[in-house]
């Protein structure tokens, strides 16, 4: 298997150059050179044994099948629900696909537990070290914390947006003892971390000084682990779903695209949005533009700058490469994209999208509580006032589950006057001492800090 760049001008990788580079040498985004088809139905099959069958299609040539069955495996081992991704009914044909039964309780592990098993087996087949940066709006930093935390030869850098994430999402991070794990808390915003990692690695010099990687969804190795629960959804309603996403940095449902892209049919793709709406608004208005980021309930998806987003363009303008460098080159000077008409068109055909503000998320947690007495999250409310916008719907909805209500206390007892429960996982956090670093978002600033911890 062999994976080319959205911008074209990148030598063709093998799966471990991707696993292990993470952003393309141009600056664009690692995507397979053509799709792998799939046509397993994955009825009655162990979610385990579904992941490495479609994951297979993904590795071939980097790692053999008695390696990417070991580290599937245990990648899923401490997980607390045996179906790993189950599907609960929550009526009037809508469904909850729980993401969050893995070690920090959001659906990032089930992608990030699977990377950093491979991680580790590539860094140790070419020997030397690697240095994980990561921008995080909340839980990619903790899975990437809990995946990668204590291996040999890896630094881990997180940043977070300081004070728009939850205490539990800080706490997650912050309280974990690893000597190879560093905390950045970012005076800025999620934006702004992640426009600081792009500029790291558009420092060729110092990224191949460091041998400088990113684990964020970028990573095509994420998205290649999160199609698996799209097969494995559609095979246990035996039946085309239409699955809501919520999403900020388009990863999640991008994955989505990919399984379709594989040959599994989906009916429908819906993108939910909190006010941080500008995916809703590219979709309804055909203009990518970006604007001030938002505090919000939902702080997983307070992102003004949807990263996979170019994947996604990159397919619908037939995979011209030339066009999607200079429309991302055209972005990131005037933060402001129109679409041609056919790319737009390609986009509806495959997406619709919703966004909903603070009062419509309280209002779905507290519809689904009152309804059927589950308790979810902010981000998995969102997609729920999204689903609750579509009307009847035709086919299954199928709403990602993204986070524990018990990551988002404050959220939850604003909407239904109660705390949920908090399970084992994050009992005692508070209890723990923090380590953490506050900096200004000055990419200089970050690159200093980087290289002074990892001075001999």
């Amino acid at each position: 298997m062999q994976f080319v760049s959205t911008r074209g001008a990148a030598p063709p990788a093998s799966f471990s150059d991707v696993l292990l580079a993470g952003l393309a040498p141009d600056g664009g985004l690692y995507l397979p050179a053509s799709w792998p088809q799939v046509s397993d139905r994955f009825h009655g099959m162990r979610y385990q044994d579904a992941a490495i069958r479609i994951l297979s299609e993904f590795t071939r040539g980097s790692f053999s099948d008695a390696e990417l069955r070991s580290a599937v495996e245990a990648a899923y081992a401490g997980f607390d629900a045996a179906a790993i991704a189950p599907l609960s009914e929550i009526g009037d044909g809508r469904y909850l696909l729980e993401l969050f039964h893995g070690p920090t309780l959001a659906f990032k592990d089930i992608a990030m537990q699977v990377l950093g098993q491979l991680f580790s087996r590539a860094l140790a087949k070419r020997g030397g070290r690697a240095t994980v940066v990561a921008a995080t709006s909340g839980d990619t930093g903790s899975a990437a914390i809990a995946a990668l935390g204590g291996l040999p030869n890896i630094d881990v850098f997180v940043m977070h947006p300081r004070g728009r994430v939850s205490d539990v999402q800080r706490l997650q991070m912050t309280t974990c003892a690893h000597a190879n794990v560093h905390n950045i808390a970012l005076n800025g915003s999620f934006d702004d971390a992640q426009s600081i990692v792009k500029s790291l690695f558009a420092d060729k010099a110092f990224a191949n000084e460091i041998s400088l990687t990113a684990v964020n969804s970028i990573n095509f190795a994420r998205i290649a682990a999160q199609c698996v629960y799209y097969f494995t959804a559609t095979a246990a309603l035996d039946k085309p779903a239409t699955f809501v996403v919520p999403t900020g940095n388009f990863g999640d449902i991008f994955a989505g695209e990919a399984a379709g892209r594989m040959g599994l049919d989906v009916a429908r793709l819906v993108i939910a949005t909190n006010a941080n709406d500008i995916l809703a608004r590219t979709l309804n208005e055909g203009v990518y533009a970006s604007g001030a980021s938002h505090a919000t309930l939902s702080p997983s998806m307070d992102i003004q700058v949807a990263s996979n987003f170019e994947r996604a363009l990159f397919e619908a303008a037939q995979r011209d490469a030339d066009w999607t460098s200079a429309a991302m080159s055209d972005f990131a000077r005037s933060r402001k994209l129109e679409l041609p008409t056919p790319v737009l068109s390609e986009l509806r055909i495959r997406y619709s999208a919703f966004a909903s503000n603070d009062d419509e998320t309280r209002a779905a947690i507290k519809a689904v509580f009152r309804l059927t007495g589950r308790i979810i999250d902010p981000h998995t409310a969102v997609g729920v006032a999204a689903a609750m916008k579509m009307g009847k719907p035709l086919s299954p909805v199928v709403i990602l589950s993204t986070a524990h209500p018990a990551k988002f206390p404050q959220a939850v007892s604003e909407a239904i006057g109660q705390a949920p429960p908090q399970p084992e996982r994050l009992s005692g956090l508070k209890n723990l001492p923090e380590r953490l670093d506050v900096l200004d978002k000055d990419p200089v600033l970050i690159q200093r800090f980087i290289s002074s911890r990892l001075a001999p």
